[in-house]
């Protein structure tokens, strides 16, 4: 997957500044990380009168595949060959798209703090791009760039050059020139339209991309005119956030002319969209998830073994039936920032007594532990070695026996989903492991089983019909007292 940049230069202004424009020193070949493989930009020619910058982006079939998307368009699995073999690590699509503003990502916001003059400046630049997919053949490639004031040259290529009878294939050949765009501008150009032409995405479209249409999209994409097209194929045709990206840019395009206007569309879409232009944070659903299970559960002395910075201890102190909240955690640092997030030192005397912050590790028994309603492990087991959770599941499900234990985790089939996150990565650099649902699901009933609870299982965050939720959390419940056990 190949696309270059070329500009000239002139004595006062030479092409080599694409260098300071892109933040990559034409003297370099350099190397970045991506999701799915390795992107290279090196410089062909570096020269005052000429430049040419190359982004190279190696596609890894097989780390595609284990991220979720080894599947044909619309979702029906391919065949298993179909998996590996298939035009990603080849055509420009939203691979590219996502290596262009991750490599190039302070020259796509115009930023430039070595010389701030240059991004504004229009330059002569010249994009090309040897295979792209476009859905809608060329013809739809000069729509979609000519009104953004660029000159567009897109070859057909053949099925096969030696078969000319068999036709064109649906890949061209691009050129586009211009004389008179930033390169800022150029790469939000190329951000958005690369995968509207693929008419695919290789990953799950959220809410979020809402958001980044219009960043990438701001100052041409309210007035052009396919932006239908644009706003549907980039959001994958689904029609919540079409809806809601087309609104929105309506609004921008009244705040131009008409400012009474856009106030009485604004109050009439807010409703409907807050929910999807703010998502909540998985933190927050998480600890949520916690609370509400919790008041079910009726508990008033709640143990949060693992309670890190004090997050959720924070928000249990807002309601009042949780009449004792103690946080544990083996780091004296976590309790350190825990205890000034909390302001326990100038926390009233009733509000205090509500609350205690001690060091303990959850691999030993701890009879500070026993009596209480409930105990919470909030991503807590992920970060133990797994010949260490025996010792843990003992001192908590053996020895303090709550009457209700929820435990939350990562699951790891949801991570396809996370755009930013490489494949093979686990969430945190600290997690031992990331279990799959079924992996979740076996450990807490096994556990259940040798200590007298009954557990049941819910999701926290949006439950994906494909991959499931992005945390899975048990709640367990003591069936059996320990004495009856014990008999």
């Amino acid at each position: 997957m190949f696309l270059t940049i070329t500009t000239t230069g002139t004595p006062d202004r030479p092409a080599t500044d694409l260098g300071y424009l892109l933040h990559k020193h034409p003297d370099k070949a350099q190397a970045f990380s991506t999701s799915y493989g390795t992107a290279h930009v090196l410089y062909p020619e570096a020269g005052a009168g000429r430049c040419t910058a190359a982004l190279l982006l190696e596609v890894d079939a097989v780390a595609l595949v284990r991220r979720g998307k080894g599947k044909g368009r619309g979702g029906a699995p391919d065949a298993a060959l179909a998996q590996y073999v298939n035009d990603r690590p080849y055509a420009a699509s939203s691979l590219l798209a996502v290596a262009l503003s991750s490599v190039f990502s302070s020259a796509m916001k115009g930023v430039c703090n070595a010389r701030p003059e240059l991004p504004g400046q229009a330059r002569p630049l010249r994009v090309e791009v040897p295979a792209l997919p476009a859905r809608g053949g060329s013809g739809l490639v000069g729509k979609l760039f000519e009104p953004l004031g660029w000159t567009v040259t897109a070859e057909p290529v053949p099925l096969d050059t030696e078969f000319p009878d068999w036709g064109d294939s649906r890949y061209v050949s691009l050129v586009l020139e211009s004389d008179a765009l930033t390169l800022a501008e150029a790469l939000r150009h190329l951000y958005v339209l690369l995968p509207v032409l693929d008419d695919a995405k290789h990953y799950w479209v959220t809410p979020d991309e809402v958001d980044k249409l219009l960043r990438a999209g701001e100052g041409w994409l309210p007035g052009h005119p396919e932006q239908r097209l644009i706003t549907s194929r980039y959001l994958s045709r689904r029609w919540s956030l079409t809806r809601q990206a087309t609104e929105r840019l309506e609004l921008v395009r009244l705040a131009e002319t008409d400012d009474s206007e856009v106030e009485e569309i604004d109050n009439a879409v807010e409703a409907e969209t807050e929910a999807e232009e703010k998502p909540t944070p998985l933190a927050v659903q998480r600890r949520e998830a916690i609370v509400t299970a919790l008041r079910q559960s009726r508990a008033a002395r709640v143990l949060d073994l693992g309670c890190g910075q004090g997050q959720l201890v924070q928000a249990l102190l807002k309601d009042p039936a949780f009449t004792e909240i103690v946080g544990v955690d083996v780091s004296m640092r976590a309790l350190t920032i825990a205890s000034r997030r909390l302001k326990l030192d100038r926390m009233g005397e009733r509000q205090a007594s509500r609350v205690q912050l001690f060091q303990g590790s959850l691999a030993y028994t701890d009879v500070r532990l026993k009596g209480y309603d409930a105990a919470v492990l909030s991503e807590v087991i992920e970060h133990l070695d797994l010949p260490r959770l025996p010792a843990l599941e003992y001192a908590v499900f053996g020895s303090a026996r709550p009457r209700t234990v929820l435990v939350t985790t990562p699951n790891v089939e949801y991570n396809v989903r996370w755009e930013s996150l490489p494949a093979g990565h686990v969430r945190h650099g600290d997690h031992r492991f990331e279990w799959t649902r079924a992996q979740f699901r076996a450990w807490a009933e096994a556990v259940a089983e040798r200590h007298g609870y009954g557990v049941g299982f819910e999701p926290v965050g949006p439950d994906d019909p494909e991959v499931g939720p992005p945390t899975q959390m048990a709640v367990f419940t003591l069936t059996t007292p320990k004495e009856a056990k014990a008999a």
